[in-house]
């Protein structure tokens, strides 16, 4: 049986912050701080902090702006948080609020009512609770029958769900499936780290998956093959959990939000993703010149610039390997699936591309389509 990939939903908050806004805050935040500690500071107790610029941060990741679910409390240097109050039990949480939005593009695109639907699977990098699961609660605010779970895989999670939902239906499990991707990035990254603190925005994907022979959408694609892999590292880590409150003395440490090991990551993740592809597409009897176009993970221009440079042994234009991290920042598991969402329209029947996660685990996935219709 044949998969398919009939559908795919977007939403994007109304909020942005630019790399001026964001910069402007930081700054401020150092100066405050360096100000405070300027005693400490000169007796080399304490390392004075380094402002930051519009002009590092573009050379460092090509994002420029970024999306956010709130801006005003973001850029207070005082408190460079979003603040989103708690919500009652019996409203839909912020997190299942952004992914069924996204959900209903998806299945407008899919031409899918809630009826032809049977699962809903929500892959993302941070979930809000641990139970009832989200994918439960998104599933019963569209109407959906069947069942749901919640599964993360960092910024791998919707490469992995496309996977997990695919053998699901060719096992017979279900005939459609919903995978949501609803990332909140903002609220586990650390905004005074002059290193991190420009690199994640906010948005949710959706993308439906059904057997080709029922998916009649005007951009339907095959699944041709998937592959997934994972090897363990701490250079991207969040230690944030349940357990945090059982040892009150670290419980607010600066590793409960988002670290990287950033050079590393490069170092070592570039030729693992970049082998992974090209053995994938061998696998398949494909190579890369078969390739239309990739849609790659959108954490940073350059690393994405040297893995494609990698496969397709040249340096790759806005046609091949589109770039959506300029204008949203690393979305983690959303990034790939809005950049196959804003770019695959324009592709004929039978043109070949190929969805690519990496992130932490480290973790990677890929999904290798063709165009149906």
């Amino acid at each position: 049986m044949g998969i398919a990939i009939s559908g795919t939903g977007l939403h994007t908050p109304s909020q942005s912050i630019s790399n001026a806004e964001l910069v402007e805050s930081f700054n401020a935040y150092v100066r405050n701080f360096n100000e405070q500690n300027k005693d400490a500071i000169a007796r080399g107790e304490v390392e004075a902090l380094q402002e930051s610029s519009v002009e590092f941060i573009e050379k460092a990741s090509g994002i420029k702006s970024r999306y956010v679910v709130e801006k005003e409390h973001t850029l207070d240097p005082k408190i460079m948080c979003p603040r989103l109050p708690e919500r009652p039990n019996d409203e839909l949480s912020i997190l299942a609020e952004i992914g069924v939005l996204a959900a209903r593009d998806a299945m407008k695109a899919a031409d899918k009512k809630a009826e032809d639907i049977d699962a809903v699977l929500v892959a993302c990098s941070n979930l809000q609770r641990a139970y009832p699961a989200i994918a439960i609660e998104v599933q019963n605010a569209l109407g959906i029958e069947g069942f749901g779970f919640d599964m993360n895989v960092a910024c791998s999670s919707a490469t992995f769900g496309i996977q997990a939902a695919a053998d699901m239906i060719k096992a017979g499990n279900a005939r459609s499936i919903l995978v949501v991707n609803p990332e909140i990035c903002s609220g586990h990254l650390n905004f005074r780290d002059r290193d991190s603190h420009f690199i994640f925005g906010d948005v949710a994907t959706a993308a439906v998956l059904e057997p080709e022979e029922t998916a009649h959408s005007k951009d339907s694609f095959r699944i041709l093959g998937t592959r997934l892999k994972t090897a363990f590292s701490n250079n991207i880590r969040n230690n944030f959990g349940f357990l945090n409150r059982t040892s009150p003395e670290t419980a607010n440490n600066t590793d409960k939000l988002f670290v990287q090991e950033g050079r590393k990551v490069f170092k070592e993740v570039v030729p693992l993703v970049s082998d992974m592809i090209t053995s994938h597409l061998e696998d398949l009897g494909k190579n890369a010149y078969d390739l239309k176009r990739m849609w790659l993970h959108q954490a940073n221009k350059n690393m994405n610039d040297l893995i494609s440079r990698k496969v397709l042994g040249q340096d790759p234009d806005q046609d091949q390997a589109p770039v959506i991290l300029d204008e949203y920042a690393n979305t983690s598991s959303a990034g790939s699936i809005i950049a196959f969402h804003k770019y695959k329209s324009d592709m004929a029947v039978g043109d070949l591309g190929l969805i690519c996660s990496f992130g932490a685990g480290y973790s990677a996935g890929t999904v290798v389509v063709e165009k149906l219709s």
